[in-house]
């Protein structure tokens, strides 16, 4: 264990899915979906090279070291294949306004699993670990306005729109779940 009470991932697993710790293995079966049109429409509007797939698979491991938080690898168990990504983050985004101390939640998964329930039920697991683990008062999710199966899913787990903000020069959402009081 490090100071962040995380020297990797915990495994998290749900009836379907098996949410996971990135490895270097994991590159080759990241790297598709990187570089997948529908995917990266909606996060950062173009196919990602080689070398920046690398650096995310790094942070991603890193951020758990770092942070007690990060992303993991979801993997469908009955195939045992990389379907997506999904977790916790903390960008330190330069973006108006700022996200502060919220933890922020993010999710990619590949096109041929879209519509199977697989991002809500890897959501659902992220939001009851996040709440037995750290219990943040406001979670935050950066959504573009046109990625409306994104902001259906979010909406579904009560985030409601934070503000309309603009993000390294694209249209973006803020939505947040703040917890009850």
């Amino acid at each position: 264990m490090t100071s962040s009470g995380f020297d990797r991932a915990p495994i998290v697993e749900t009836e379907r899915l098996r949410l996971r710790a990135h490895t270097a293995e994991d590159f080759d079966a990241v790297r598709p979906m990187w570089n997948d049109p529908i995917v990266t429409r909606f996060i950062g509007g173009r196919a990602y090279t080689g070398e920046e797939v690398w650096q995310r698979v790094q942070r991603y491991a890193g951020s758990w070291v770092l942070l007690g938080h990060g992303f993991w690898v979801i993997e469908e168990k009955a195939m045992g294949r990389l379907i997506g990504e999904i977790g916790i983050m903390d960008a330190r985004r330069d973006i108006d306004p700022p996200f502060g101390e919220d933890r922020e939640l993010g999710w990619a998964l590949l096109p041929e699993v879209h519509g199977r329930g697989y991002a809500s039920e890897a959501l659902k697991a992220v939001l009851d670990w996040e709440r037995q683990v750290f219990n943040a008062p406001c979670l935050v999710a950066l959504i573009d306005p046109d990625n409306s199966r994104s902001i259906k899913l979010a909406k579904k787990f009560g985030f409601t729109v934070r503000a309309r903000s603009t993000y390294k020069t694209v249209a973006t959402i803020q939505f947040e779940r703040k917890r009850p009081a």
